[in-house]
C-alpha cells in the first residue's frame, strides 16, 4: 500500500522539485494534471515577455535586428536540448499543422501516382487531416491501419502497411495522444525506409517529456508543439526538423519572404534560402516565440534525462494507484504497463469517463482531460507536478466515483473536452 509518507519521501528526494517555484501557480489546492495539453505559465516567460512589449513600446521597428533571427536561434537551443539534432536542422514557426503539411508535401515531391502514405487510425486528427489533403492532392492513397489502441503503432504493423513497397511516406505519432503509448522511433524509422518510404514523426506529445535522438535514430523529417511540455502558452508556433542532407533535396510549397535568400531585396523573383531557413514562410510572432525561448531554456536547465526519469516516476506512481484504487471502481488502464514505452501521460479509461471529468474539475479541483469514448487523460509534466499532486488527485478521485458524485453530471460532451 502507497502511503503519504513515501509519497512525501519522494518528493524531499526530488532533484527537480526546485523548478516548481518558477512557475505560476495561483492556486495551490488545485491540482493542475493536464500539462500534456497546455503547460503552465513559467515565470520566466511572463517577466521576460513583459519586458519585450516595453522594448516593442520604445524600440518599436528598431529592435527587428534582434528579433529576426529568432525561429533558427530558438530551433537551434531546442534542437541540442530536447530534439538530439545538429545546428541548422530545427525551425520553429507556424502551427504543427501548417509545418505537417509542408513537410508532408515537400517528401511526397516526385511520388508516383498510386503510391501511398502511411498512418495509423488512431493518429492525432490534424495528422489525417492534413495527411488525406495532401494525398488526395498528389493523386496517392492514404493507407490507414489499424494499431492497438493502448499499445500503439509497432515496427511490424508498419512493415505490413509498406508492404508492397508502395509507400512513399510513413507518418506518425512518437507518443500517442490518447493512450500515451511510446512509439519505436528507431525501429520503425528504420523499417519504413527499408521499404523505400520516407517518415515524418510528430513529437508534439513526446518533446520535453522523453529524450529525442533524431540523429541517432537516422530520422529525417519531424515537427511538433511547444505548448505543452515545453510550456510555451496557448497555441505557441510550432517547430519542424529537417535533416541536413534532406534539405539539399526538397522544397517548401509555401514560398513566403522569409524563406527568401536576402529578403529585402524585394524586386526579385523567389530565391530560397539554402538551409532549414527556405522553410520559414511570414512574419515570426516574436512575443510568442520569446516565450518558446523561454520554454526551451528551462528544459535545458533542468536536462531531459532528468525530466524523463522523473516523467516515468510519476507515471509509474499513477499505474500503482490506479491498479490500488481504481481498477476495483470500474476504470480500466489505457496506457502501456512497461515505462519503457510511455510518455508524459497516462490514460485512464471509464464507460463514465466524461462525467468523472467534470466532477473531477468542479467538485474535487483536479484538472485533467477527456477523450472519446472514454479516456480519462492525467498529464505529469516534471518540472513542476509534484508526487504529492498524483497522490492527492487520485485520492480525490477515488473519493468522488465511490461515492457516486460524478452521477449527478450531464453525461454529453462539452465542444471543449
Amino acid at each position: 500500500m502507497t502511503t503519504r509518507d513515501q509519497i512525501a519521501r519522494l518528493d524531499a528526494a526530488d532533484p527537480l522539485a526546485r523548478f516548481r517555484e518558477r512557475f505560476v501557480i495561483d492556486d495551490p489546492e488545485t491540482i493542475y494534471l493536464d500539462g500534456n495539453s497546455l503547460g503552465r505559465l513559467p515565470t520566466s516567460t511572463r517577466d521576460r515577455v513583459q519586458q519585450l512589449v516595453g522594448e516593442w513600446g520604445t524600440r518599436l521597428i528598431t529592435a527587428w535586428d534582434v528579433w529576426i533571427d529568432l525561429p533558427t536561434r530558438v530551433g537551434d537551443a531546442l534542437a541540442a536540448a530536447a530534439l538530439g539534432a545538429r545546428p541548422g536542422e530545427v525551425i520553429v514557426s507556424d502551427s504543427t499543422t501548417v509545418n505537417l503539411f509542408k513537410l508532408a508535401w515537400a517528401a511526397t515531391d516526385g511520388a508516383r501516382e498510386g503510391q501511398a502514405i502511411v498512418t495509423d487510425r488512431g493518429n492525432f486528427p490534424t495528422d489525417r487531416y492534413v495527411l488525406d489533403g495532401v494525398a488526395r492532392r498528389r493523386g496517392l492513397e492514404l493507407r490507414q491501419f489499424d494499431a492497438d489502441p493502448i499499445e500503439g503503432p509497432r515496427p511490424e504493423d508498419v512493415a505490413e502497411a509498406c508492404g508492397d513497397g508502395q509507400a512513399a511516406l510513413v507518418s506518425l505519432s512518437h507518443v500517442s495522444y490518447r493512450s500515451g503509448a511510446l512509439a519505436d522511433l528507431e525501429r520503425i524509422t528504420a523499417m519504413a525506409r527499408d521499404h523505400g518510404a520516407r517518415v515524418l514523426w510528430d513529437l508534439s506529445h513526446s518533446v520535453g517529456a522523453v529524450p529525442i535522438r533524431l540523429k541517432e535514430a537516422c530520422a529525417e523529417l519531424a515537427v511538433g508543439c511547444t505548448y505543452k511540455y515545453l510550456n510555451a502558452g496557448p497555441g505557441a508556433p510550432a517547430f519542424l526538423f529537417l535533416d541536413h542532407e534532406l534539405q539539399r533535396q526538397l522544397a517548401t510549397p509555401i514560398q513566403g519572404w522569409f524563406g527568401q535568400r536576402d529578403q529585402f531585396a524585394m524586386e526579385r523573383d523567389y530565391d530560397p534560402e539554402p538551409g532549414i531557413r527556405a522553410f520559414l514562410a511570414g512574419t515570426p510572432p516574436v512575443l510568442d516565440l520569446t516565450a518558446v525561448e523561454c520554454g526551451v531554456e528551462l528544459l535545458a536547465e533542468a536536462g531531459i534525462e532528468g525530466c524523463a526519469r522523473k516523467a516515468t516516476a510519476l507515471t509509474s506512481l499513477i499505474v500503482d494507484l490506479h491498479d490500488e484504487w481504481l481498477a476495483p471502481l470500474g476504470f480500466e488502464l489505457g496506457t502501456p504497463r512497461d515505462p519503457a514505452r510511455r510518455g508524459g501521460h497516462v490514460s485512464l479509461r471509464h464507460p463514465q469517463a466524461w462525467q468523472i471529468t467534470r466532477a473531477m474539475i468542479e467538485s474535487a479541483r483536479v484538472i485533467p482531460d477527456f477523450r472519446g469514448p472514454d479516456s480519462i487523460r492525467l498529464g505529469v509534466p516534471p518540472l513542476y507536478t509534484r508526487f504529492a499532486d498524483v497522490y492527492e488527485a487520485l485520492d480525490r478521485v477515488r473519493a468522488l466515483v465511490a461515492g457516486g458524485e460524478h452521477e449527478r453530471f450531464d453525461p454529453t460532451p462539452a465542444r471543449i473536452t
